[in-house]
């Protein structure tokens, strides 16, 4: 009759982890989930230093290198393309922004193609990013 009753205790006195790894596992997916990530644009560029900057919640970000090579979401894109790119961006968010990453040897021509491209489009907040001074 001991021995059972001894058994019977040291199974009621264990503690069960399970309810306390769910909530861990949860948490962690909430917090990934809820992360905001930084959009790169998938090429580095040197860009244009400027004496007034203000930070952006962007959408849209699209950058043009010293080839004049376009690239939209991390892929380089041609120019017939861009407006459909863009469109699909823009669909997705849109009350965001959009910023172009110009390098400083890059063509206004290519900077004007995007920007005539959004417009097009309908989105109305449209940056140049620059860096600071």
């Amino acid at each position: 009759m001991r021995k059972s009753k001894k058994k019977v205790a040291e199974q009621t006195q264990a503690i069960d982890l399970t309810p306390m790894l769910d909530v861990v596992f949860i948490m962690l997916i909430f917090f990934i989930v809820t992360a905001s990530f930084i959009k790169e644009a998938g090429i580095d560029i040197s860009r244009t230093e400027a004496v007034t900057a203000d930070q952006r919640k962007v959408s849209i970000l699209v950058a043009i290198n010293e080839n004049n090579d376009i690239w939209i979401d991390k892929k380089k894109v041609d120019e017939r393309a861009v407006k459909l790119n863009i469109l699909r961006l823009f669909t997705e968010n849109p009350k965001g922004g959009m910023v172009i990453q110009a390098d400083n040897q890059a063509d206004v021509e290519a900077i004007g193609l995007v920007a005539d491209a959004a417009k097009e489009i309908g989105v109305v907040n449209i940056a140049i990013s620059t860096g600071e001074k």
